[in-house]
């Protein structure tokens, strides 16, 4: 109890250093974390300083003063492991694909109507031989009239989402 009441008083950094066994920097470092309160006792201050000890050796705390975060780094790899679960059970729900795959998916189908597109006047004049060449391009005018409002919905759904997706980058949106 006696030395208990030795440091129940305000002592220096120094002081503070040469009872844990550490350099007076590292206790400035302490007092700039926040484990060691500037102002405590010395009896406050070790009692701090081993606070902070035992979350440490309980994985809690770094050790390492401006170091890697062990709390932190936990929550972010579990973090990343429960967005790599949603994702696969999306995969499995059918609810989520790839980008790269829809893009080809897209990409093909796309075509496809192109070609289909492309192949009408003659399926026409073969369908409809008594159609007058009029009624023909009115057809023809209508149908690449709603080919080209395609295209530009798609492009545009496209810009919209690429809008979205650089103002959400936090690396865009810093820089």
């Amino acid at each position: 109890m006696k030395a208990a009441e030795s440091l129940d008083r305000l002592g220096t950094q120094q002081e503070l250093a040469e009872l844990i066994g550490v350099s007076e920097a590292r206790i400035s470092q302490m007092v700039g974390d926040g484990i060691v309160e500037r102002g405590a006792t010395l009896v406050m201050q070790i009692r701090s300083y081993c606070a902070w000890l035992r979350e440490v050796a309980a994985g809690r705390a770094s050790s390492e003063i401006g170091g890697l975060d062990l709390v932190q780094e936990r929550a972010a790899l579990a973090r990343e492991q429960r967005l790599g679960i949603e994702i696969k059970n999306a995969v499995l729900r059918g609810d989520f694909a790839p980008i790269a795959l829809l893009s080809e998916v897209l990409a093909t189908a796309s075509q496809s109507v192109v070609e289909r597109f492309e192949q009408l006047p003659g399926q026409l004049k073969k369908a409809c031989p008594d159609l007058p060449d009029a009624a023909r391009e009115q057809v023809m005018s209508a149908l690449a009239s709603a080919r080209n409002e395609w295209v530009r919905a798609t492009e545009a759904l496209v810009v919209a989402k690429v809008e979205v997706d650089l103002a959400d980058d936090p690396e865009v949106s810093d820089a």
